[in-house]
């Protein structure tokens, strides 16, 4: 069976890890931290970053510095994982759900407008499948209507929009480093900021409430509570395995992208019939390689097609079920406007195995059998 996902591996994360433990610094802020935290302001010139124990964490931490309140409403696509949504809850918002895009699978734009009221105080965006949202336009939104923008960038760890890196556009921007990721830290995430103006309150969050980050870097002679926050920082045994993979950057995206193309290529016959619908990259974005998606007819043919592969060693699955139609979206939320696309294609997408290390020979296999079900 081939798999469909193999967290990603290149040999010296053990190195690193042995290495921490060598120099009696497991806990987080350790020297894999600080070298994760700055590969992400070097490469993608963020103004901060900071590694945090999971991407549900990272959003967790956007939603104490938007300071969300009871009553206080979020915008958000209905198709996403549930922690975008739970980020939130968690601060007593109410969730505003709103239609997708049906060729990049992201929020609708158009859509958010109209789903403003005079409590709206987020605009929680996704870059689903690594491939960025309108941002032009939905940053404009915000500043008209004084609104703040966090960018969910969990699956788009080095993906563009018009030359700028995602994460860094909008007011807050949040990382997933799990273990499906493209770069992993087993459990693991990260937020970064554009500017430092959040700075100091976002270290003062994520260690537990103290200025802890501001005593090491020699700024007051010792540390106290100043807020309420929590333990966000993850060990540096997590931050080891996660710079093995950021050393090699580049050789990971590449080895993705040649998966994400070579799909591209062997499927374009059968969009070409209309049998498959392709993902869709509009020519603003840049895209990761983070998945490979078909949409079929529709969802009965989707459950073959999966069944099928399955067959045939070829470990293919769907995703998000739609928030808004799960028990916790109906107490947590409503959806603005009409639900043309959300739950029609989310019916209709299957994703394919692609990871950092698959081979030519299961990549050909894949395709060849993706074909096979369509003769």
């Amino acid at each position: 069976m081939i798999d469909f996902n193999h967290p990603p591996y290149t040999g010296k994360e053990f190195e690193y890890m042995k290495k921490a433990v060598d120099n009696h610094k497991i806990c987080g802020d350790g020297e894999f931290t600080k070298k994760c935290e700055q590969f992400m302001c070097d490469r993608f010139g963020y103004a901060a970053s900071y590694l945090a124990t999971s991407g549900t964490d990272a959003l967790e931490l956007a939603a104490l510095l938007c300071d969300i309140k009871p009553g206080d409403e979020v915008i958000l696509p209905s198709y996403t994982f549930c922690s975008t949504a739970d980020a939130f809850v968690l601060r007593g918002a109410k969730l505003v759900f709103v239609d997708i895009r049906p060729d990049t699978m992201n929020i609708d734009e158009t859509k958010i407008e109209d789903a403003i009221t005079d409590k709206t105080k987020v605009i929680a965006v996704v870059h689903y499948a690594g491939v960025a949202c309108e941002m032009d336009t939905i940053m404009d939104i915000a500043r008209r209507h004084h609104l703040i923008v966090v960018e969910d960038a969990a699956q788009a760890f080095g993906s563009t929009y018009k030359g700028r890196y995602l994460g860094g556009i909008g007011d807050f921007g949040c990382f997933s480093f799990h273990e499906t990721k493209n770069f992993s830290m087993g459990e693991g995430g990260a937020i970064v900021l554009p500017n430092l103006d959040n700075r100091d309150r976002c270290e003062i969050y994520r260690e537990k409430g103290t200025d802890r980050s501001r005593f090491f870097r020699g700024q007051v002679d010792k540390y106290t509570w100043q807020d309420y926050g929590s333990s966000y920082l993850p060990s540096d045994l997590n931050a080891a395995y996660l710079w093995a993979q950021l050393e090699v950057y580049s050789e990971i995206y590449n080895d993705r992208m040649q998966t994400w193309n070579s799909y591209n290529e062997a499927f374009r016959p059968l969009a070409d019939r209309g049998l498959v619908e392709q993902p869709v990259i509009p020519a603003e974005c840049g895209h990761n390689a983070h998945m490979y998606y078909l949409k079929l007819k529709d969802l009965e043919t989707r459950t073959r097609f999966i069944h099928y592969l399955h067959e045939h060693g070829v470990c293919a699955v769907f995703h998000y079920i739609p928030l808004h139609n799960s028990p916790a979206g109906r107490k947590f939320g409503r959806f603005s406007g009409e639900d043309v696309y959300t739950t029609k294609e989310s019916e209709r997408l299957v994703r394919l195995p692609l990871y950092y290390g698959l081979t030519d020979e299961q990549r050909e296999h894949v395709i060849e059998t993706v074909n096979d079900f369509f003769r």
